[in-house]
C-alpha cells in the first residue's frame, strides 16, 4: 500500500510543493551518502540546483516522510528524450541514521512499478561499486529486472503494464496529492503561528 506506516513514517509521491523538503533532505546527506547518490563528490550549491530541476512533467519521485521531514527518496528520471518507452534512471538517497529500516525496498517497488507502467525498456541505477546496500536492494527485484552489467544496467522483464499496476499508481498518486496539500497547509499554518505576534495591536496599547 502507498501510505502504509513504516517505522513511524509514510511513503508517498512527491510533488512541486515538496521541493523545499526534497532540497533539505539532500543537504542533510553526509559526504558518503552524497557520493553514493551522484557517483561523485558534490557540494551544497550543486544539491540546491539539482533539487530545483527535479519536478518536471516526466519526473516521478517518491519520498519517505517522518513527522513532516523527508528522510528518504526514490527517483525515476528519463535518460533519453522521453520517459515513455525509453531508458530511465532510478536513484535513491537515504539519510544515514534512517537506513536499514525497510522503506528502501518500498521506494524501489514503486519506482520499478512506475518504470513498467511507462513501458520503459532499460533501467539504469546509479550505483558506485562500493555501494553494496544498493546492489543488494536491486537484486531483490530479479522477477522484474534482468541485470546486464555490474553497473546495474538492467532491462525490465518483457511484460506489459497490468490494469492493477496502472490503477494502483493512479490511486496512490491521487491520495498523495491530498496528503501533499494537507502537509503544505500544516507547514503554512505552522509558519504563521511562528511569526504571529503574541498580542494584538489593541492589547499592546494597554
Amino acid at each position: 500500500m502507498e501510505h502504509q506506516i513504516i517505522h513511524g513514517g509514510v511513503i508517498r509521491r512527491l510533488w512541486a510543493a515538496d521541493l523545499s523538503a526534497f532540497r533539505d533532505h539532500l543537504l542533510r546527506l553526509d559526504p558518503q551518502s552524497r557520493f553514493d547518490r551522484f557517483a561523485m563528490a558534490v557540494n551544497d550549491d550543486f544539491l540546491i540546483r539539482y533539487a530545483e530541476h527535479c519536478f518536471g512533467v516526466d519526473d516521478v519521485t517518491y519520498g519517505y516522510y517522518v513527522d513532516g521531514t523527508l528522510r528518504g527518496v526514490g527517483e525515476l528520471r528519463d535518460v533519453g528524450i522521453n520517459i515513455i518507452g525509453g531508458s530511465v534512471e532510478a536513484a535513491f538517497s537515504v539519510e544515514l541514521v534512517w537506513r536499514r529500516l525497510g522503506f528502501g525496498l518500498e521506494l524501489m517497488d514503486r519506482i520499478v512499478r512506475a518504470a513498467r507502467n511507462r513501458r520503459a525498456e532499460s533501467l539504469y541505477m546509479s550505483c558506485d561499486a562500493c555501494n553494496a546496500a544498493m546492489k543488494g536492494l536491486a537484486r531483490k527485484f530479479t522477477a522484474d529486472l534482468r541485470f546486464e552489467t555490474d553497473d546495474l544496467i538492467s532491462r525490465l522483464v518483457a511484460r506489459s503494464p497490468s490494469a492493477a499496476s496502472v490503477w494502483g499508481e493512479f490511486a496512490d498518486n491521487s491520495t498523495s496529492v491530498a496528503i501533499a496539500k494537507l502537509d503544505l497547509q500544516t507547514r503554512v499554518y505552522s509558519m504563521q503561528r511562528r511569526f504571529r505576534p503574541s498580542f494584538t495591536p489593541f492589547e499592546a496599547a494597554f
